[in-house]
């Protein structure tokens, strides 16, 4: 976890295969107007590999106890990837702790309109329990390459001291069990969103889309949120803060 700057708190949540690192290219500039916290998620990165509460109703709870334990009575809210359904879920269910929502690229289940969205393969095959976690281990570093290459438009990837982060973080069969775990709980997940879906979002939201979620979790926002604004990142993979730190900045 990271925290820099001074002002208006700005919480930001990553996805998979990430730690808050993630966010290293767009923090700088966050935080010469913003105290910028970026936690590592339940599980990954520099936390304690909790045993139980992946879902993204705890994950939600988890980024509140975080929004106290540093006296800050509310913020925005910026997440990518798995860390969307939290930030959902925190802003539908304490509206008056998100003073701003923005998510990119992911796909809330439980809310309608991602028709044409298919998930893709490795969704399956990590919600399998015990089964990715014994495949992976030794190869963790080729795998989230794959993850890594497919991020970026280009394909180039992530490389560097970033890229071996990324790689430390998820190494061994706890790690990996844990960046699992999230997926596993999809469909409590799922469920969670479903049963708050009648509430509104009453605060400003804003959508992003790159490739390949496009503009399906905009569709997916609009019935419940009140102030609404979606944009597509032209020539944008889906590890949006590092593949185009400088467009999402335009967006904030």
């Amino acid at each position: 976890m990271t925290v820099a700057g001074d002002g208006p708190a700005i919480l930001l949540l990553h996805g998979f295969p990430h730690t808050w690192q993630v966010w290293s290219a767009v923090i700088p500039e966050l935080a010469r107007t913003r105290r910028v916290i970026a936690p590592d998620l339940r599980g990954l990165g520099g936390t304690t590999r909790a045993s139980g509460g992946y879902d993204a109703g705890t994950l939600a709870e988890d980024a509140r106890a975080l929004l106290d334990a540093l006296d800050i009575p509310a913020a925005e809210v910026m997440a990518l990837d798995l860390g969307a359904p939290p930030a959902v879920l925190l802003a539908l269910r304490h509206p008056e702790r998100v003073t701003r929502l923005v998510v990119m690229e992911a796909v809330l289940g439980g809310l309608p309109g991602a028709e044409g969205f298919t998930p893709p393969w490795w969704f399956g095959f990590h919600q399998v329990p015990g089964l990715a976690e014994q495949v992976l281990a030794g190869r963790e570093g080729e795998y989230l390459d794959f993850f890594l290459r497919a991020g970026t438009f280009d394909g180039s990837g992530v490389g560097g001291d970033l890229r071996d982060a990324f790689v430390t973080a998820y190494t061994g069969m706890e790690s990996l069990r844990c960046a699992f775990a999230h997926y596993r709980a999809m469909s409590v997940t799922a469920g969670q969103i479903a049963s708050e879906a009648p509430r509104r979002l009453p605060m400003p939201v804003t959508a992003i889309g790159a490739r390949p979620v496009g503009d399906a979790l905009h569709r997916q926002l609009q019935p419940i949120a009140d102030d609404l604004d979606g944009h597509l990142i032209p020539g944008c993979g889906h590890i949006v803060p590092l593949d185009r730190p400088r467009a999402l900045l335009a967006h904030l």
